[in-house]
C-alpha cells in the first residue's frame, strides 16, 4: 500500500528496498548467518481493515524484533531531498546506543568504500525515527542512496549496484559481529 518515497521516473522506494533487502539476506546466509525478514514479497505488515496501515506496519516490525530477539536489525531504505544534487548512502542509529553507533560506523564505512562515494558521509545518531526509538535492541536504518538524484536513482535500479550495497551491509554486519564475539 505504501510505496515509500517516489523518485525519478516514478521509482518506488519499496521496490528498491525489497530488492536490496533480499540481496542482503542472501549475502548474510552465504556467511552462515540466520536472517529473519519482515517481508520477502511486496506485502505490508498491516491488516487490510486497519485505520492507519503505516503505523500498524511499523508496530509489527517492532513486535517481530521483540519476538525474535536478533543480535541486531538492519532496516533498508532509500533517501530523498529537495536538491536533486544530493546523493550518497547514510546510516542512522539511535543516538544513545553505543553498539548501534558502532554497527552504523562500520556499515557506513563499507558503503562509502564499496560504492566509491565521492563525498563520504558519517554515520548519524537520531532520536526521532520510530524504529530507532522503539527497537529493543541494536538497529540501524540504512539509507542506500537518494531516489531524487538522477544518477544515483539509476544506479539503485541496477542489479550489480544493488549487489554492492548488499555486500557492504553484509560485510559490515559480519565485521561488527566478529568484533563483538565473546
Amino acid at each position: 500500500m505504501d510505496p515509500g518515497m517516489i523518485g525519478i521516473d516514478g521509482l518506488k522506494e519499496k521496490d528498491v528496498n525489497l530488492a536490496i533487502g533480499l540481496k542482503v539476506k542472501s549475502a548474510l546466509e552465504k556467511k552462515d548467518f540466520q536472517v529473519v525478514m519482515t517481508r520477502e514479497t511486496d506485502v505490508g505488515l498491516y491488516d487490510e481493515d486497519s485505520n492507519n496501515k503505516k503505523v500498524q506496519d511499523m508496530q509489527k516490525r517492532i513486535f517481530l524484533i521483540q519476538e525474535v530477539k536478533p543480535v541486531l536489525a538492519v532496516s533498508i531504505h532509500q533517501n530523498s531531498y529537495e536538491d536533486s544534487g544530493v546523493k550518497g548512502p547514510q546510516v542512522f542509529y539511535y543516538r544513545d546506543s553505543v553498539k548501534g553507533e558502532e554497527l552504523a560506523e562500520i556499515i557506513q564505512e563499507k558503503l562509502n568504500d564499496y560504492l566509491e562515494v565521492e563525498r563520504p558521509r558519517q554515520a548519524k545518531g537520531n532520536t526521532t525515527y520510530y524504529l530507532l526509538k522503539r527497537s529493543p535492541g541494536i538497529l540501524n536504518i540504512v539509507e542506500c542512496g537518494f531516489l531524487t538524484n538522477p544518477e544515483e536513482a539509476g544506479k539503485l535500479l541496477q542489479d550489480d549496484y544493488q549487489e554492492k550495497v548488499a555486500a557492504a551491509v553484509a560485510d559490515g554486519v559480519e565485521e561488527y559481529i566478529k568484533n563483538n564475539e565473546q
